[in-house]
C-alpha cells in the first residue's frame, strides 16, 4: 500500500498509533488505518445512505402510474414522456451543481440543503392539478437527486477505512442494495394501496405513491442534525484541522490532537488542484483521463440497460402473462428482492476479496447472457416459455445487482481523490442520468417497432461495458486514492491490481 512519508506530515513520521495530525495527509491515514469504534460514522454512513435510499424511491414512484397520469390529463404520448423525464432532467442538473458545491463548499452544507428538494417536490407533486405542475415538481426533485449523490458518495467514501470489511468499496457498494431496497419499497407500498383504497380513489393510486416521498425526507431532516458533520478528510484539505481533529474523536473514537507546527503545515503537502468549475477539467488530464473514459463508458451502457429494463419491468411482466395489475406488482416485488437487492448484497459482502473490476465483468456477462436470452425466446406462447423469460429478467437483475450495479459508483467516487470526488461523482451522474433519460425515451419507440427485437439492442450495452474493462484495466477497490492529493504521492498506482 502506498505509504505517506514523514515530508507529507510535516517531519512526523506519523506511525498508525500516532494520532498528533499535522497535515490533511495524517487525518486521511487515520481515517483509513482506523480500529477504534466508529459508531457515529457508521450513522453517518446510514443517513447518506437514506439520501440514496429516496433517490431510488422518488425515481421509480412513478413507475405504475403512467396509465392514470395519461388519463387523468390527457396527455398524448409524447407529454407523458416529458412528464417522466423531467426527473432525469433535473437530476442532469444537479449532478453538476452537487458536484461543484460538493468539492467548494464542503459535503456537511450541501447534505444539509439538499433534502427540502425532497419535501417539497413529493407534496407539490401528489397535489398537481395539471401536468405542468407535476412535470415542474419532478424537475425539482431531479435537482434534489443529482445534488445528493455527490455528496452521499463523498460521505461514504470519507467515512470508512480503506480495507478490511466495512472498507470504502463495501460501503460505496451499499448503495447498490439501498437502491433495490427503495424500488421494493415503492412496490409494497403500490401492493398496499393497491388492496385498501376503496376502487373510487385508485386511480389516484400514484399521488400518494409520491406524496409519501415526503416522510422519509423528514426523518432524513430530523436525524441528520444531530449527528451529520463535515467530512473530517475535506476539512483538513481545507486547513482546518481543529475541527477534522474534532471529527475523528466523536466520529472514530480516535485521540486526535493537532501537533504544535499544525497552523504552518496545514495545507503542506497538498497538490494545488484547479478549484471552481475548472476542476472538471482536470478530470480529463494525466491518469484521470483514462479513468474518466472508462468511468464514462460504464455510466452510460449500464443505465441504459438497467433503466430500459427496470422501468419497463412492469410492462414486460404483463405482456408476458397477460395478468392482472397485481400479477404484475407480486412477480416485479419478487425479482428486485430475490435478485436485484440480493446481488447487491453479494457486492458489498464481496468486493474487498474480489474487487471490483472482477464483480463487474462477471455481472456484464450475466446480463448478456440474460439479453442474449430474451431475444432468442420472443414472445412467449405458455407458461414454460414465460417462466423461462423471467428467469433471464432475474438473471440480468442480478448481474447488475452484483455487477456494474453496484461497482459503476464505486469506480466514480475511487477513481478520484477527496479533492475533486465531488465533480468525479457528478460528472459520472451527468452522463448516468443523460444516458436514463434516452432509455425512457427509446424504450416505447423501440418497443413498437421492434417487439422483443429490443434485448437485441439493449444487448450491447455489457458488450461495451465488457470491452471497455478488457481494454482499461483499473481497479479501484483497495487502492489509496485520497494519497493522490499529497505532493510526496506520484500521481501514479504502485498498489498490486491498481495500474491503469
Amino acid at each position: 500500500m502506498t505509504q505517506l512519508s514523514a515530508d507529507v506530515s510535516s517531519g512526523s513520521t506519523s506511525p498508525e498509533n500516532d494520532y498528533t495530525i499535522h497535515s490533511a495527509a495524517d487525518v486521511s491515514r487515520l481515517v483509513n488505518n482506523s480500529t477504534h469504534g466508529r459508531t457515529n460514522a457508521r450513522i453517518i454512513v446510514a443517513i447518506a445512505l437514506g439520501g440514496v435510499f429516496l433517490d431510488a424511491y422518488d425515481l421509480g414512484a412513478l413507475a405504475f402510474g403512467v396509465k392514470d397520469i395519461t388519463r387523468q390529463f390527457g396527455l398524448s404520448p409524447s407529454g407523458i414522456g416529458m412528464v417522466v423525464s423531467a426527473i432525469t432532467l433535473g437530476a442532469i442538473v444537479g449532478a453538476v451543481i452537487g458536484g461543484y458545491l460538493t468539492d467548494k463548499i464542503g459535503r456537511y452544507r450541501v447534505f444539509m440543503a439538499d433534502m427540502f428538494f425532497f419535501v417539497f417536490a413529493a407534496l407539490l407533486g401528489a397535489l398537481a392539478p395539471n401536468a405542468e405542475v407535476l412535470g415542474i415538481s419532478r424537475f425539482i426533485m431531479g435537482l434534489g437527486i443529482g445534488i445528493d449523490l455527490p455528496v452521499a458518495m463523498a460521505f461514504l467514501a470519507e467515512f470508512s477505512r480503506l480495507k478490511g470489511r466495512g472498507n470504502k468499496a463495501s460501503s460505496i457498494a451499499m448503495w447498490c442494495p439501498t437502491w433495490y431496497a427503495a424500488i421494493s419499497v415503492s412496490y409494497l407500498l403500490v401492493l398496499g394501496l393497491f388492496y385498501s383504497l376503496p376502487a373510487s380513489q385508485s386511480e389516484y393510486l400514484w399521488r400518494y405513491i409520491v406524496g409519501f416521498g415526503a416522510v422519509p425526507a423528514l426523518v432524513i431532516l430530523t436525524v441528520r442534525k444531530r449527528y451529520m458533520t463535515e467530512s473530517p478528510v475535506w476539512a483538513a484539505q481545507q486547513g482546518d484541522l481543529t475541527s477534522a481533529a474534532s471529527i475523528l474523536q466523536t466520529a472514530y473514537n480516535i485521540p486526535a490532537t493537532v501537533g504544535k507546527d499544525a497552523v504552518l503545515h496545514a495545507k503542506k503537502g497538498l497538490k494545488r488542484r484547479t478549484t471552481g468549475w475548472k476542476s472538471y477539467g482536470v478530470l480529463l488530464k494525466g491518469d484521470y483521463l483514462k479513468r474518466t473514459v472508462l468511468n464514462s463508458v460504464m455510466s452510460f451502457v449500464s443505465p441504459f440497460a438497467y433503466a430500459a429494463i427496470a422501468f419497463g419491468l412492469p410492462i414486460i411482466i404483463s405482456t408476458l402473462f397477460k395478468q392482472s395489475m397485481l400479477t404484475t406488482i407480486l412477480v416485479s416485488l419478487a425479482l428486485n428482492l430475490l435478485f436485484a437487492f440480493t446481488g447487491g448484497l453479494a457486492a458489498v459482502r464481496l468486493v474487498p476479496k474480489l474487487g471490483s473490476r472482477s464483480m463487474t465483468i462477471a455481472g456484464y456477462t450475466c446480463q448478456l447472457v440474460a439479453l442474449l436470452g430474451l431475444a432468442l425466446a420472443g414472445r412467449p406462447e405458455d407458461t414454460a416459455q414465460a417462466v423461462a423469460c423471467c428467469a433471464f429478467l432475474a438473471l440480468f437483475l442480478l448481474g447488475q445487482g452484483f455487477g456494474p450495479g453496484a461497482h459503476t459508483m464505486v469506480y466514480a467516487s475511487l477513481s478520484y481523490p477527496a479533492s475533486i470526488r465531488g465533480v468525479g461523482v457528478g460528472f459520472n451522474q451527468t452522463i448516468t442520468r443523460f444516458s436514463s433519460t434516452l432509455a425512457l425515451f427509446l424504450f416505447p419507440i423501440l418497443t413498437a417497432s421492434l417487439d422483443t427485437g429490443l434485448f437485441w439492442v439493449i444487448a450491447l450495452s455489457p458488450v461495451i461495458g465488457l470491452l471497455a474493462l478488457f481494454i482499461i484495466r483499473w481497479e479501484p477497490s483497495g487502492y489509496d486514492v485520497d494519497a493522490e492529493d499529497y505532493a510526496s504521492v506520484k500521481h501514479e498506482n504502485t498498489q498490486p491490481g491498481g495500474g491503469v
